[in-house]
């Protein structure tokens, strides 16, 4: 939150009453199954997770991928059971919390409580694009739009990441986020890998002309540009 809003020492704290309570899962762990009663909402504090959900032929969506600093479950806090599932993609560390805790926040600290309600409204934009895409783009737009979220999304954790990051997803994975098979997958990152846009090593994708990659993808990056001079004052 701090890459958007200077916080005060109050609400530092309040955040930090958050993540005080760690749970290690491993990869594969489900974490919470869609339909379930929720009581807890999460922190990621290491790791990475996602959400997802299975459709009426048995096939998989994936629905978002988390990453350490993110909160998990912002589409839960309106409903008693969970609209979706969610698994570990690694070995991962969680700060869960129980979903009341979200009242402190909102009667003693409106200004952390408006960001939260920022990052769910870029997280649903972010969807909505991906939406868009899987109705209207081709497999190469699909697949170029959604590594330039990734790494747009890390940026945004760690000012350290530049033009590449370990992707840390099967191709399989990443055919479920966006509604291809491993096999197209795998076609679209040769492809783009033979025309010079991306470079591979052992697990870690390296962009190598991003303009080229953002035109194919008709790629918006919706974490930057940010209007927040409507949040309250600290």
């Amino acid at each position: 939150m701090e890459k958007h809003l200077n916080l005060t020492e109050r609400e530092r704290t309040a955040l930090a009453r958050l993540e005080e309570n760690q749970r290690k899962v491993k990869r594969g762990a489900m974490i919470q199954r869609a339909n379930e009663t929720i009581t807890e909402l999460f922190v990621l504090r290491a790791g990475r997770v996602m959400s997802y959900v299975i459709l009426p032929d048995g096939s998989r969506q994936i629905l978002r991928v988390y990453f350490a600093g993110d909160f998990i479950g912002s589409a839960s806090t309106v409903y008693s059971k969970s609209p979706e599932s969610l698994v570990a993609l690694s070995d991962s560390v969680l700060c869960p919390f129980d979903k009341h805790a979200l009242r402190v926040l909102l009667e003693e600290h409106p200004r952390v409580a408006a960001l939260m309600f920022v990052l769910s409204q870029m997280e649903r934009v972010s969807l909505t694009d991906r939406l868009a895409s899987l109705g209207r783009s081709s497999a190469r737009a699909r697949v170029a739009s959604f590594l330039l979220d990734i790494i747009d999304r890390l940026r945004l954790m760690d000012d350290g990441i530049t033009d590449s990051f370990d992707l840390k997803l099967t191709q399989e994975e990443i055919g479920d986020a966006v509604g291809l098979t491993s096999v197209h997958v795998n076609r679209m990152i040769r492809q783009m890998e033979a025309d010079g846009l991306i470079s591979r090593s052992n697990g870690r994708i390296t962009l190598l002309n991003e303009k080229a990659l953002e035109e194919i993808g008709h790629y918006t990056n919706r974490y930057t540009d940010l209007d927040l001079d409507w949040l309250p004052n600290s």
